[in-house]
């Protein structure tokens, strides 16, 4: 059996740069193989409380820690034009080398309606991004280029600080379409839980994607952010998800939604029930390896935990001690 790859999230929605830059460095010690850290302008409720600039605090992780690392996901079109997400994908990895990888995601309104003049329906997000990882690619080749496309334009131009291999990218998905594309055009996907039929449809259709491009399915990674609440009782693991994280319990698409204000008033529509199937919440580590095993054995490369309570250092501990040394793939 191989140890399982299974990697620190790291929320800044919920933590000051500082304090999460130690959470990662904790985890890193403990074996956790890698960060996966939230790109957020802000925070889905006022009560998480934070929404620092994630790739100064990328940085600082990197220099904390051994694993790889990447944001999960920065979205590379409308606050961030792609030609700066390049630069700052290139400059990352350029200093963690063969470490890092861009993830990417057809954004947020909570993020990205703050520079938006118009907020797009998701046909036309997607086919942004999509755009947006044509004008990465260019620019990863390290040579001269540019773009006059549908959605953005770039000028003659090069990246100048360029590593001597590119980051994979990886892509946010959950639906078949995204999925099919994903695997033609990215390294890898990135999704979160969700019943085992979805999860199928969404390996396949990447492959179909891979195949129709010509290139190596086995290749392709598949990546897993997984929410969770644990704590020291099973009602303060309940108690930490609803206030915390009630995000993770509204059944409904969010990506519309521009306020933490307008999240924390639906998020007193939230009862522990709506958390069933969508995020596991108990205070027994079995549990918790049972469900992350259940991932691992359906195909997943890397799965990076979030749990969704202030309880950090003490989840760290003793998933360290009680979960990692028993996942295999």
């Amino acid at each position: 059996m191989t140890k399982a790859n299974i990697g620190y999230a790291a929320m800044l929605e919920q933590f000051g740069p500082n304090e999460v830059v130690d959470y990662c460095a904790r985890a890193d010690g403990a074996g956790f193989s890698g960060v996966m850290a939230a790109d957020h302008f802000q925070p889905w409720t006022p009560q998480q409380g934070q929404a620092s600039f994630v790739w100064e605090v990328l940085a600082a992780i990197g220099a904390r820690t051994r694993g790889d690392l990447g944001p999960g996901v920065t979205c590379p079109s409308f606050r961030m034009h792609p030609a700066i997400v390049a630069q700052a994908a290139a400059t990352l990895e350029v200093m963690n080398p063969g470490r890092s990888w861009l993830g990417l995601g057809s954004g947020e309104a909570l993020n990205e309606h703050v520079v938006a003049t118009y907020w797009p329906e998701t046909p036309e997000r997607i086919n942004r991004m999509f755009e947006a990882i044509e004008i990465i690619r260019k620019l990863f080749s390290g040579k001269e280029v540019k773009h006059d496309g549908r959605f953005f334009k770039l000028e003659t131009t090069r990246l100048w600080t360029m590593p001597s291999v590119p980051p994979p990218i990886y892509i946010a998905t959950a639906g078949p379409v995204t999925a099919k594309r994903t695997g033609q055009f990215a390294d890898g996907l990135i999704t979160v839980g969700a019943p085992e039929g979805k999860i199928e449809m969404i390996f396949e259709k990447s492959r179909e994607g891979c195949r129709e491009a010509g290139k190596d399915a086995t290749k392709f990674k598949y990546i897993l952010q997984l929410h969770l609440s644990w704590a020291e009782t099973d009602a303060e693991a309940v108690a930490n998800a609803m206030t915390e994280w009630p995000n993770g319990g509204m059944k409904f698409p969010k990506a519309d939604i521009r306020s933490p204000g307008d999240f924390e008033q639906m998020a007193k529509l939230v009862r522990p029930e709506d958390f069933a199937g969508r995020m596991l919440m108990s205070a027994d580590p079995e549990i918790h390896r049972r469900e992350i095993q259940k991932y691992l054995d359906l195909g997943f490369d890397q799965i990076y935990l979030h749990n969704v309570g202030r309880n950090q250092e003490a989840w760290i501990d003793t998933f360290a001690r009680e979960v990692l040394p028993r996942l295999t793939v």
